[in-house]
């Protein structure tokens, strides 16, 4: 097997698991709503290994722009960033709540005021101080970086909605 093969087949096993991590996680993945429709690609009633390959074959299409058979760097920052752009103009017309194209500041500071500061700082202000120390803020941003780790091996979830005082 050719090198070039085995970055294809390592794109598509990685798009695959992608796939079924958006099935356990929820409805959105890569700013498309997911249901088992879309999972039943070939719609015969029932999602198969066939079907993920389907939507893996799209989606490494979708990715390799040129049609080269192989996705670039840039192809790939390319993607992220229209991923990334699309979330933040859906982020953008939730908050434009006039529909006025533009974000004032009270807009922005209704959302910090809607509780996602007082959240943080409970969640890691593990001695009730009020506050968050330079130490609160590393381990609650190693308990976040492991949350990931913790679902994988089947240990307890730590996400932010999960962390207790």
């Amino acid at each position: 097997m050719d090198k070039a093969t085995k970055k294809i087949l390592t794109a598509t096993a990685l798009i695959v698991a992608g796939a079924s991590m958006a099935m356990a996680r929820g409805p959105e993945f890569g700013g498309e709503h997911m249901n088992f429709e879309h999972f039943d690609a070939d719609g015969s009633g029932e999602i198969t290994q066939e079907d993920l390959a389907l939507l893996a074959d799209e989606k490494f299409g979708t990715l390799d722009a040129d049609g080269s058979g192989g996705v670039s760097e840039a192809e790939f920052v390319a993607a992220a960033e229209g991923r990334a752009a699309e979330r933040a103009a859906r982020m953008f017309a939730r908050l434009d709540a006039d529909g006025d194209g533009v974000l004032s500041r009270d807009a922005l500071e209704n959302r910090r005021q809607r509780g996602f500061g007082e959240r943080m700082i409970s969640r890691l202000d593990e001695d009730d101080s009020g506050g968050v120390s330079a130490e609160e803020f590393e381990a609650g941003m190693e308990r976040m970086a492991g949350r990931g780790k913790d679902r994988r091996g089947g240990g307890k979830e730590r996400g932010w909605g999960r962390w207790h005082n």
